[in-house]
């Protein structure tokens, strides 16, 4: 019997309580660090749709925190 699942949960979703501090950190990090670790981008500052630019202004995050690879700046970012 084919499996019948509705609303927006996926196959393997699995409820989480944020516990501590620590734990919420983390919790900011995997999300952040998400489109490099799946190669849309190599830094998360380079994914426009991230919060990670709310939080980078906030001083929670360094610019270049989650850098794949050592970067030198783009023509037009000021680095000419």
């Amino acid at each position: 019997m084919a499996e019948r699942r509705r609303g927006v949960w996926q196959r393997r979703f699995w409820e989480h309580t944020i516990g501590d501090e620590l734990d919420l950190e983390a919790h900011f990090d995997y999300i952040h660090y998400n489109p490099v670790k799946h190669g849309l981008v190599q830094r998360p500052c380079d994914w426009e749709w991230s919060t990670f630019h709310r939080w980078v202004r906030a001083g929670h995050y360094d610019i270049e925190w989650g850098a794949a690879v050592a970067t030198e700046p783009l023509p037009g970012d000021g680095g000419e």
